[in-house]
């Protein structure tokens, strides 16, 4: 059975392309471009890892993640933070609890790396 991973992107081009690759590489995706649809998927879905952009308009990546991994029933996933912020210390976001980030722009392999961290075994 394939990994399920829900993207929450605002920018449709990021959205899309994050989703073509990872279906590509065998996850099954779901997507979300804000952050209130976000934590509805994760209910609906219950994806094995959340790739989660920072800025999201409503609820921002801090807030859903926080809100996540403050919840018993899903604070097991992994959240990889997806930023172009740089200016953000890792201090200021470890308050949220995420696992990982990557800043943006990313390349794709090192992407897919950083989810193989979290998912190892082979999407099928």
């Amino acid at each position: 059975m394939a990994k399920k991973i829900l993207v929450v992107d605002d920018e449709p081009d990021i959205l899309k392309s994050v989703a073509f690759i990872l279906k590509k590489s065998g996850y099954e995706v779901f997507t979300a471009e804000d952050g209130e649809v976000g934590l509805e998927m994760v209910k609906r879905c219950m994806p094995d890892l959340i790739l989660l952009d920072m800025r999201l308009p409503g609820k921002d990546g801090m807030e859903v993640c926080r809100s996540l991994k403050d919840d018993a029933a899903y604070k097991h996933i992994p959240i990889i933070l997806l930023t172009a912020s740089t200016g953000m210390g890792r201090q200021d976001l470890s308050k949220c609890g995420y696992d990982s980030f990557v800043l943006k722009p990313f390349q794709y392999n090192d992407l897919l790396a950083e989810i193989k961290t979290f998912l190892p075994e082979q999407p099928s």
